[in-house]
């Protein structure tokens, strides 16, 4: 499977998210924007963090016309405790057979404590009305990373 490049659509899925309720990539095809981000893990310092960067910005997200969704490999239940326990706003995205890891190209080879593991390469992905990929970030730092995101829909 080649990775999804910037300006190609983005292939219709769903998913099982928090709140009972199903993703379906085309419930948000001409409504708004939507930032998919990809992170390794439930309540881990660095995921919490970046969750909380989200929640902090949601409302200008919102104003601007864009749904956040996080996505990982933890199951619904581990979903539904983080969300719950961190007040997050938005829904969180289940993905344990890692189908929507693998569309995205975020599943790498990682040094964890000097052995190999695969892991998601914490990511974000900016999907404009019409189901295109218009801006991906890989590899990236946490750190002012939301404000980047908030300014690139923004610009949209």
């Amino acid at each position: 499977m080649t990775a999804l490049t910037t300006g190609t659509l983005v292939p219709d899925f769903t998913a099982a998210m928090t709140s009972g309720k199903t993703f379906r990539l085309s419930d948000f095809y001409g409504k708004q924007a939507l930032v998919l981000y990809f992170y390794p893990k439930d309540s881990t310092p660095g995921c919490t963090t970046e969750g909380l960067d989200f929640s902090a910005s949601y409302a200008e997200f919102q104003a601007a016309g864009a749904e956040v969704l996080g996505i990982s490999r933890d199951s619904l239940k581990s979903h539904e405790n983080f969300k719950a326990k961190q007040h997050f706003p938005f829904e969180l995205i289940a993905d344990p057979q890692e189908q929507i890891c693998q569309l995205f190209d975020v599943i790498k080879l990682k040094t964890m404590y000097g052995k190999q593991v695969r892991g998601i390469e914490r990511s974000t992905f900016l999907i404009d009305q019409q189901g295109k990929l218009r801006q991906a970030w890989r590899k990236l730092s946490v750190k002012g990373h939301v404000a980047e995101v908030l300014a690139a829909v923004q610009a949209l």
